[in-house]
């Protein structure tokens, strides 16, 4: 399945909704797409994942490689609209631990 990646800049904060399914095959493309937006001074990213239907250990690198680098450059990562297997997943990881996660769209960035 391919996936679809959009990105919004909402004043301050940039809001990204993903589609589809991150695996081995897809996640270089949303880590292309995300990589830049974590460079940026102090970003304020919020990533929408109600759309992502599976996600293996290459997406979760992913995350975890974006958080570096917006921790990096004194920003915020959010990750909203989670199923519940995705937050199975980031739980039993212990990602849950240190990425913000919400299984709602409110909340996170401000």
């Amino acid at each position: 399945m391919n996936m679809k990646i959009d990105i919004n800049k909402e004043d301050d904060k940039t809001v990204v909704l993903v589609a589809g399914e991150i695996d081995a095959y897809t996640a270089p493309k949303l880590r292309e797409a995300l990589l830049p937006l974590a460079e940026e001074e102090n970003p304020q990213i919020s990533v929408n994942l109600k759309n992502v239907s599976y996600m293996d250990s290459t997406g979760l690198g992913v995350f975890v490689g974006l958080l570096k680098n917006v921790r990096k450059n004194n920003g915020n990562l959010h990750l909203v609209e989670l199923t519940d297997r995705l937050e199975r997943l980031f739980s039993i990881t212990g990602l849950s631990d240190i990425i913000d996660i919400s299984s709602k769209s409110e909340g996170g960035l401000q």
